[in-house]
């Protein structure tokens, strides 16, 4: 008898130290779910930002592209030399029609 009160008093102790861990584990998914709202809302607002730079960024590029930066004189003038270019043939098509 001694025996059986003694396992049952090993077993009521290893269900308390189960339930324990059960309610830790329950407050520890609760803390992560927490936390993944949080980083979600976070990369939420660090992808609008990004958004808004990069429309920034691009305004800025037009800007200075008009202002005539160095970099965008060289593509402007490759892409006025690519449009000579294209009218040069164009004429000399024509001569050979006529």
């Amino acid at each position: 008898m001694q025996e059986s009160n003694q396992r049952v008093a090993t077993l009521e102790k290893n269900i308390v130290l189960l339930l324990n861990k059960l309610k830790d584990n329950h407050y520890e998914l609760e803390s992560l779910r927490t936390q993944l709202d949080e980083s979600k809302s976070k990369q939420a607002t660090l992808d609008q930002e990004n958004k808004a730079l990069k429309s920034e960024n691009d305004s800025l590029t037009m800007a200075n592209s008009l202002l005539g930066s160095n970099e965008s004189n060289a593509t402007t003038k490759h892409k006025i030399n690519a449009l000579i270019q294209q009218v040069d043939a164009c004429i000399n098509q024509l001569e050979e029609m006529a």
